[in-house]
């Protein structure tokens, strides 16, 4: 069903003259008695002195009524209707209705056509021919005609033979008449009459023979009716054993039916309660991971500056500028003095290098510095080591000194007077 042909079926009831306003929504679910009423409206509409059952309360009625009006419709319009369609009683059977429909719009439609040209042409002519109201003499008509056609046809033909006749006939009427030839005439004339006559007193002798065997069939028919009704009767009345568990087993099943629905509808919302659930928990599980994962790449933004600005800072440490004439001049123009050591360690921030130094200083970094010195458990050897490793600082601390843009930390002992009196 389409929304063009409910609103054309709508359009032309109205045009029609239905009395019942149709609204497109009566036939969005099957509605029976509005297409029961519609069909036989129709039916009256193309033939009033139609007579069309309009009992359709029970599913029997439906069916019959259904079918008189396809059957009424095929015969008188030739208009062929789907059963099945009617019966849906929704858009479906809008569409076979509007065959029907159709078919007495146009009509309306030539009719006024033809009204119209009626009055246009009233002055020239005064014939009037109304259809509706002379369709049983239009038939006697036709009928009469067709017969004309034969008469006219037959007379035709016997005329054809009158030059042949005429002689015959004249000869005839010239010719005298014998009374032995008339009597010999009306006596064959007269026996075949009577031979008629006996086979017609056979044929009622006949028929009421055939009349008494008939009533005597009707007759035993009509005891065995009675027989069959009144056996009929009694097994009504009397109650089958299995009646009554038959009854239980249905009352117990509709119990089992209705517990089963409850249980069902219980089953389907636990579901959709469940799924919601877990729509809910996945959805707090993604902000969780969300939010982890914003919080982490927040830290790794916070490494990052943390990183760069302790590299500013190192960088800043380890470029001090020499000022001219401190004790560096000293420290230069003196040879630099052995002195045994056990461990000399330095921890520098850049690279995990560590450097050692046996001269005093009044810089910040001497005081991670620790000297352990042991005189009396150090021999010769040791002191040999200890010379060389330090021989190796110094020229390390010399070539930091010579190149200040180096990355990396450089240290600037300062050798002082009393560094010998730290020990």
């Amino acid at each position: 069903m389409s929304f063009r042909d409910l609103r054309s079926f709508t359009e032309m009831m109205r045009a029609l003259g239905y009395p019942r306003l149709i609204s497109m929504e009566n036939f969005r679910a099957p509605n029976f008695p509005l297409v029961a009423e519609i069909l036989i409206w129709l039916v009256k509409r193309y033939e009033p002195q139609t007579d069309i059952p309009s009992d359709v309360d029970t599913e029997s009625d439906r069916v019959f009524f259904i079918k008189a009006v396809a059957q009424f419709m095929a015969t008188k319009a030739h208009i062929k209707l789907n059963l099945k369609r009617l019966y849906q009683a929704d858009g479906y059977a809008v569409i076979e209705m509007l065959k029907i429909t159709s078919v007495l719009y146009n009509a309306m439609k030539t009719k006024e056509n033809a009204d119209g040209d009626h009055n246009l042409d009233e002055n020239s002519s005064k014939f009037k021919f109304d259809l509706g109201s002379k369709i049983a003499d239009l038939k006697a008509a036709r009928q009469l005609g067709s017969e004309i056609t034969a008469m006219g046809a037959s007379l035709y033909d016997l005329l054809g033979h009158e030059e042949e006749l005429r002689e015959s006939r004249t000869a005839a009427i010239a010719r005298p008449l014998e009374i032995a030839e008339t009597e010999r005439a009306l006596r064959a004339a007269i026996k075949d009459v009577m031979e008629n006559v006996q086979k017609t007193k056979e044929q009622l002798n006949n028929i009421s023979s055939d009349e008494a065997s008939l009533e005597a069939k009707i007759e035993k028919k009509k005891q065995e009716l009675e027989r069959n009704q009144k056996r009929l009767q009694t097994l009504q009345s009397v109650r089958p054993a299995f009646m009554e568990e038959y009854e239980k087993i249905e009352e117990e099943l509709q119990k089992q039916y209705e517990t089963y629905v409850e249980k069902f509808r219980n089953l389907s919302f636990l579901e959709q309660q469940l799924e919601d659930h877990h729509r809910v928990e996945q959805e707090r599980f993604e902000e969780t991971e969300n939010s982890i994962r914003m919080m982490q790449n927040k830290l790794r933004e916070e490494d990052r500056k943390l990183m760069k600005s302790g590299v500013q800072e190192e960088d800043s440490d380890m470029d001090i500028p020499e000022d001219e004439g401190s004790d560096s001049d000293i420290e230069e123009g003196r040879p630099p003095k052995p002195y045994p050591a056990r461990h000399t360690q330095l921890t520098g921030r850049i690279g995990g290098r560590i450097i050692g130094n046996m001269q005093g200083g009044d810089s910040d970094e001497s005081e991670d510095s620790e000297i352990d010195v042991d005189d009396d458990d150090e021999d010769d050897d040791e002191d040999e080591v200890a010379n060389e490793d330090l021989d190796e600082d110094n020229d390390s601390l010399d070539g930091s000194t010579a190149n200040p843009s180096r990355p990396g930390r450089s240290l600037h002992p300062q050798i002082l007077e009393e560094s010998d009196n730290d020990f």
